[in-house]
């Protein structure tokens, strides 16, 4: 880190330093500032930096060009200085969030909040089913020293929920970390249940469904008290309006006074609004979705189970899910169980007996080496590999896939099982349907039944369907095998454009290195050839390979595509991956990337062109993935 901090001082410096800096960010190749005056900034200083390529205004963003280290000197940036990373994100979510619909911001939203904790919420959730496991065989008594001991581990992380929520969530709205935590513990404060356990002061709303007990005032305003432990609502929508709060605060206060004037100021108003306003309205939101998604139930279960099983992967695909992941959630704390959402539990199995059926069938060894591990992964309710890796590609099989967690949400439904935890996946995740109140496993023998009924629906269906086509083994997409010495494989299809007319200065001067564009005809990126993958941007529009060969190929899907945050993009692999020749990279949605005002046009680059001799690109004016685009010698 320190070989990049000089450089990191330097670019601070020059942009105008800390204070004129409004948000920073990086993609593969450069840094995206965000300034107050771009005036300000020393660009021909910058640019004459040992490490800098060049800088582009564009956008509104000032933009250092770094190549293949910019990730170190962004690091070594927030290490140097006050810039934070999580407040960049949070600009940019913004910005962009004004561009997406409200469904797409929602979903956005709530990833963000619980993809932070959602491991050791499942880890505390399946200790939780586990001890009630245990205290059903009567293998530990619920009162003994170990059976208090497990009930401290399961239970604690999901009382102090909003203490969790309150971190991840300040991250996402861009305020202070500590601030957000303070939020959440002012909710789980240990002293509320003794004074809502005394004789209330008054009741608000008698006689309706909010009526409300009043056990103090603040200011002669009545607090109403509710049990917050294992919340999920009231700290993000606390944290939204505090967001706010403390931004405007920090405008008005002084410099010198912000550090400790400005959580002063904002835990001042925001705990207090908390508790009059934010946390009753939005408890009682919560129960109205819960009362909602329970009257959907009530019209009719088996409906409902056939919907989630049978669409749950498609909302995987689509980030669909995290729509309903907190109704699943909210219920399990207001209602006390989740009767709903619950039904998605089969849809790994009917996945994994889909895949299995292929390891059965298939002739292919690449697709069998691939399948196998798939297969494990989602028995333990990963499920991504299968349905990235085997089943989307083959469209029918993931469709079959689908028809099976559909029978099997049908089952959880019609029969009444219930989700009493969030906890385990897959084969971890029966102790789910254990009702933690009374021990009853008549829930569990539910979901074993609904999970064996989906895996056999799909392993019988795919098992008729099965045919041994080329189209069902592998995608096509293998790069022809005789090409000339040096040759590359196109990684896209499409219209060749020379790369000096792509409209950024950065890949048309070939600072980074030679290679073409490609206007791409359909939204796909192959792996050209054998090798490793160096870099793979978390938005998914670029990815940097290190071939067998030893060449470094850098594919840039589009132009400023950064700011789409991953919108339209989807990545099939992570750094360090092996990757074969035809294999898939990236998906991506040329049109609806264009309809959101960006280019697709897409660089396809040797970065170490400095060992090459020379670097030529091909004449024909299209491609498709089995022709030859460069050639190197």
């Amino acid at each position: 880190m320190e070989k990049y901090q000089a450089l990191a001082q330097s670019i601070v410096n020059y942009v105008g330093g800390e204070e004129n800096v409004l948000s920073l960010t990086h993609c593969i190749t450069r840094l995206r500032f965000k300034l107050k005056d771009e005036s300000a900034a020393a660009t021909k200083e910058i640019e004459a930096l040992d490490g800098v390529m060049t800088v582009v205004q564009s956008g509104g963003q000032y933009q250092v060009v770094i190549g293949d280290e910019v990730e170190n000197v962004y690091a070594a940036i927030l290490a140097i200085s006050n810039i934070q990373g999580s407040q960049t994100e949070n600009v940019e979510a913004e910005d962009e969030g004004k561009k997406r619909s409200l469904l797409d911001r929602f979903i956005d939203l709530v990833s963000s909040i619980f993809t932070p904790i959602l491991s050791v919420l499942v880890a505390t959730g399946m200790i939780k089913g586990f001890t009630a496991l245990l205290i059903s065989l009567q293998l530990v008594a619920a009162d003994s020293g170990t059976g208090r001991m497990l009930g401290i581990i399961g239970d604690a992380f999901f009382y102090f929920l909003p203490i969790f929520l309150g971190l991840s969530a300040a991250r996402k709205f861009g305020m202070s970390e500590f601030t957000g935590m303070a939020t959440g513990a002012a909710l789980v404060y240990p002293a509320l249940p003794a004074i809502m356990g005394g004789t209330p002061l008054y009741t608000l709303f008698a006689d309706s469904v909010f009526a409300s007990p009043v056990y103090m005032e603040f200011l002669g305003l009545p607090v109403i008290l509710m049990n917050y432990a294992s919340s999920v609502i009231p700290i993000i929508l606390a944290l939204y309006f505090g967001a706010k709060i403390e931004k405007t605060i920090g405008r008005i206060v002084p410099a010198m006074l912000k550090n400790f004037l400005t959580p002063f100021l904002t835990l001042l108003i925001l705990i207090p609004l908390t508790f009059l306003l934010i946390g009753p309205v939005a408890t009682w939101a919560g129960q109205l979705v819960g009362a909602a998604a329970t009257a959907i139930y009530a019209f009719n279960p088996l409906l409902a189970g056939l919907f989630i099983g049978g669409f749950w992967q498609f909302f995987v695909i689509f980030g669909l899910h995290w729509g309903l992941v907190p109704i699943m959630i909210n219920n399990i704390s207001v209602l006390g169980y989740d009767p709903v959402v619950m039904a998605h539990f089969a849809a790994s199995f009917a996945q994994v007996g889909v895949v299995l059926a292929i390891i059965l069938r298939t002739q292919d060894k690449k697709l069998k080496a691939l399948s196998i591990p798939a297969c494990i992964s989602g028995l333990f309710g990963v499920t991504e590999p299968c349905i990235y890796g085997v089943t989307l590609p083959r469209k029918k099989f993931f469709i079959l896939s689908c028809i099976g967690g559909a029978v099997g949400g049908g089952i959880l439904t019609a029969l009444g099982a219930r989700f009493y935890l969030l906890g385990g996946l897959g084969i971890f995740g029966y102790p789910n349907f254990i009702d933690v109140h009374t021990q009853e496993l008549s829930g569990m023998h539910t979901a074993l039944i609904a999970s064996g009924a989906a895996f056999f629906t799909g392993l019988a269906l795919a098992l008729l369907a099965y045919r041994r086509l080329a189209a069902d083994e592998k995608p096509n997409d293998e790069p022809a095998a005789e090409l000339p010495l040096g040759g590359l494989a196109a990684p896209l299809t499409g219209k060749i454009v020379p790369l000096t007319e792509v409209p950024d200065a950065v890949f048309a001067s070939e600072c980074m290195g030679k290679g073409v564009a490609i206007e791409p005809a359909e939204g796909r990126v192959i792996a050209p050839a054998a090798g490793m993958v160096t870099t793979i941007f978390p938005t998914g529009h670029a990815v940097g390979l290190t071939l067998d060969d030893g060449r470094e190929l850098l594919i840039h899907v589009g132009m400023d595509t950064v700011q789409l945050e991953g919108k339209y993009f989807k990545a099939h692999v992570e750094q360090g991956d092996k990757v074969s020749a035809g294999q898939l990279l990236i998906e991506f949605e040329p049109d609806k990337i264009r309809a959101a005002g960006f280019k697709t046009i897409t660089p396809v680059i040797i970065t170490n062109t400095g060992n090459y001799q020379a670097v030529t690109a091909t004449e024909e004016n299209t491609v498709s993935f089995n022709d030859l685009l460069l050639t190197t010698i």
